[in-house]
C-alpha cells in the first residue's frame, strides 16, 4: 500500500491507525518504549546509513503520542527524553497509517510531508522508511533514513532498508518467542515452529527471489540451510546484470549465525550490487566491500569469505574476471569432463585493511560448467565416521555431470551431499552453477 497525500495540522489529524487499541497493546508489549539504545538496532541503522550514505538513520516505535527513536543514527548521545518528537511532526505516522514504505525525495515540495514540522525542525531534505511489526503483524513503528538534503534512493537503497527493516521485525519476534518460551513452557512446540519459521523467512530474504539469467548462459542455484534449519546463517549468493554488457556473479560466507551473520550478508549482498556496475575488475568490487565492512566495524568473528565475477556473454561462451577471497575454489567442467580450479590470491574480508585481492581471468565454452559453492559442500559429514565429503568427491561428482544442464548440476551434487551427511548437514550450503549450453549440430 503506498502512502496517500494529506496534509496533516496537529495530533487531532493523526489517522486513526495511531490510535488503533490492538496496535498501541502491541507497542506497549514489545519492550521497547522509553528504553536505552542496544547494539542490535544500532547496529542495523547504522548499516542502512552506510549503505545509503544518509547522515541519519532511525528504528522508532510509534505510540498515539510520540515517534520514540529506540535507535538514532548520526544525532549523537542523546538522553531518553530526548530520543523522540510528537507523532504528528514525524513522517513515522504517515508509514503506521499505510502499513507500507514511505520514499521522499524532496520534502520541501513532496504533498504528503511539506507541511509536516519536522522538515524545518529537522531539516528533513530526503527522507525513506518501512514499517516493522510484531510478531501479529501490527505496525509498531518504522526504519528509516533521512538527509538534509534533497536526493534520489536508487533501487538497491530501497531494497536494502526492506531487507534491514525485515530484520528488525525478525529481532523483535526472536525476542518474543523468547519471552513466549519463558512464560509458556508447555507450548515448545509452537515457539519451535515459529522460530523456524522466522529464521527461514529472513534468510529468504537476503537471497534473490529468482536467479537473472545472463543471455545465452543456464543459471541455477540452491540454498540448504545446516540442520532444521532454526538459526540464520551467512551463506549468500546473487547473480545480476552490472551494465548492459557485464554481469555479476557473487558468493559469500559469513561466520557465526544470527541477526549479527544477517546483517553483515545484507550489507555484502547490496555493497556489491552498489559497486559492481562502477568496476570491471572483480577485486575491485571485493576491495570495496572490505572497506565498507571495516567501516562498519565487522570483528574477526564475523569475516566474510567471497568470491566475485564479472563476465560477459558473447553469443559462444563467457569470458571474464574472478577474485576470491578466502572461499573455495570456483570449479570448472571442461567439455572433456576435466576439472580445473580457479581462484585468486586474497584473504577473508571484513578484517584486513589490505586483503591482498587479485583478479583470474576465465573462458567457458559451450558445454562447459562454471560452479560457485561455499564450504558447507566439503565439509559435509558422513555420520558413521564424521568423514568430511572433501573436494576430491566434489571433483569427481562434477567431471561425471555430463549432458546435465545448470539446473540439473546444482541438483545432483546438492542432493549427493545431502545423501553423504544424511540431510543433517553442520553448516548451511550455497552452490550456483553458470554453464554455456553445446552448440547443437544441424
Amino acid at each position: 500500500m503506498s502512502v496517500a497525500a494529506v496534509r496533516f495540522k496537529g495530533p487531532e489529524d493523526l489517522p486513526p491507525q495511531i490510535f488503533d487499541r490492538v496496535r498501541l497493546a502491541a507497542v506497549q508489549a514489545s519492550g521497547l518504549l522509553d528504553t536505552a539504545p542496544e547494539p542490535v538496532f544500532d547496529d542495523l541503522a547504522g548499516l542502512a546509513a552506510t549503505i545509503t550514505g544518509a547522515p541519519m538513520a532511525f528504528v522508532t516505535v510509534v505510540d498515539e503520542r510520540r515517534s520514540f527513536w529506540k535507535s538514532a543514527i548520526g544525532l549523537g548521545e542523546l538522553p531518553i527524553e530526548k530520543r523522540q518528537n510528537a507523532a504528528e511532526a514525524s513522517f513515522c505516522h504517515l508509514v503506521v497509517a499505510a502499513d507500507g514504505p514511505l520514499i521522499v525525495t524532496d520534502a520541501a515540495t513532496d504533498a504528503r510531508v511539506r507541511t509536516i514540522s519536522s522538515v524545518t525542525e529537522m531539516g528533513i531534505g530526503a527522507w525513506a522508511g518501512y514499517p516493522i511489526h510484531a510478531p501479529d503483524g501490527q505496525v509498531l513503528g518504522t526504519f528509516c533514513v533521512m538527509d538534509s538534503a534533497a536526493r534520489d534512493w536508487t533501487e538497491t537503497q530501497i531494497k536494502t532498508l526492506a531487507t534491514l527493516a525485515r530484520a528488525v521485525t525478525g529481532e523483535i519476534a526472536l525476542r518474543g518467542a523468547l519471552e513466549h518460551m519463558r512464560t509458556q513452557v508447555s507450548d515448545l512446540q509452537a515457539v519451535s515452529q515459529a522460530a523456524t519459521a522466522l529464521a527461514r523467512t529472513l534468510q529468504d530474504s537476503l537471497l534473490p527471489p529468482m536467479l537473472a539469467e545472463p543471455p545465452g548462459v543456464e543459471a541455477a542455484a540452491r540454498y540448504l540451510p545446516a540442520g532444521q534449519g532454526v538459526t540464520v546463517l551467512g551463506d549468500f549468493y546473487d547473480l545480476f546484470a552490472a551494465s548492459p554488457s557485464r554481469w555479476c556473479v557473487v558468493m559469500g560466507d559469513v561466520s557465526g549465525h544470527g541477526v549479527e551473520a544477517a546483517k553483515v550478508t545484507a550489507l555484502a549482498r547490496y555493497t556489491v550490487r552498489a559497486d559492481a556496475p562502477r568496476h570491471v575488475s572483480s577485486s575491485r568490487v571485493l576491495e570495496q566491500l572490505n572497506t565498507a565492512l571495516l567501516a562498519q566495524r565487522v570483528s574477526a568473528q564475523r569475516f566474510l569469505t567471497a568470491v566475485c565475477a564479472i563476465f560477459r556473454t558473447d553469443g559462444v561462451g563467457i569470458t571474464g574476471v574472478l577474485s576470491t577471497a578466502g572461499h573455495p575454489s570456483v570449479l570448472v567442467r571442461h567439455a572433456d569432463a576435466k576439472v580445473e580450479e580457479l581462484r585468486s590470491a586474497g584473504a577473508m574480508l571484513g578484517v584486513f585493511p589490505d586483503a591482498g585481492l587479485t583478479n583470474t581471468r576465465f573462458t567457458l565454452h559451450p558445454g562447459e560448467v562454471l560452479l560457485f559453492y561455499t564450504d558447507g559442500v566439503t565439509e559435509a559429514r558422513r555420520p558413521a565416521d564424521g568423514e568430511m565429503f572433501g573436494e576430491e568427491r566434489l571433483h569427481t561428482l562434477l567431471a561425471d555431470c555430463d549432458g546435465l544442464d545448470a539446473a540439473a548440476v546444482v541438483e545432483r551434487i546438492s542432493e549427493t551431499v545431502l545423501a553423504y551427511c544424511a540431510h543433517d548437514s553442520v553448516d548451511d550450503i550455497a552452490l550456483l552453477a553458470l554453464r554455456v549450453p553445446p552448440v547443437r549440430e544441424a
